[in-house]
């Protein structure tokens, strides 16, 4: 089960952290990531993270915005969003897909959060 939090309300050039809490015993043995659907949109991926830690990648129009990383210790992802522009307006999940490397389509992600609000105001 993923759960995620953190979003909230923000102006064009503000800072958010979002977080997913997983529970069980493997999640650091999962690839993780985050997608994102705005409205009248199809979900988009963001970002992702392979289980280590390692090999953070991103979708062109957040980078050098937003930071994935992760504490396993911890069960949890993180997304810091940084420079947030009105355009990343959207529903954020948290997924993780069944093996240790990276992915960046939706299809290769088992496991799904319910998503939090993010709202960028001008």
């Amino acid at each position: 089960q993923l759960i995620e939090s953190g979003g909230g309300s923000v102006q064009a050039g503000g800072s958010l952290t979002l977080s997913c809490t997983a529970s069980g015993r493997n999640f650091g043995s999962i690839a993780m990531g985050w997608f994102r659907q705005a409205p009248g949109k199809t979900r988009r991926f963001v970002a992702t993270i392979s289980s280590l830690g390692a090999t953070p990648f991103y979708t062109d129009s957040v980078k050098g915005r937003f930071t994935i990383s992760r504490d396993n210790a911890k069960n949890t992802l993180y997304l810091h969003m940084n420079d947030l522009k009105e355009e990343d307006t959207a529903v954020y999940y948290c997924a993780g897909r069944r093996v240790a490397t990276i992915g960046v389509r939706s299809e290769l992600f088992d496991y799904w959060g319910r998503g939090t609000q993010v709202t960028v105001s001008p």
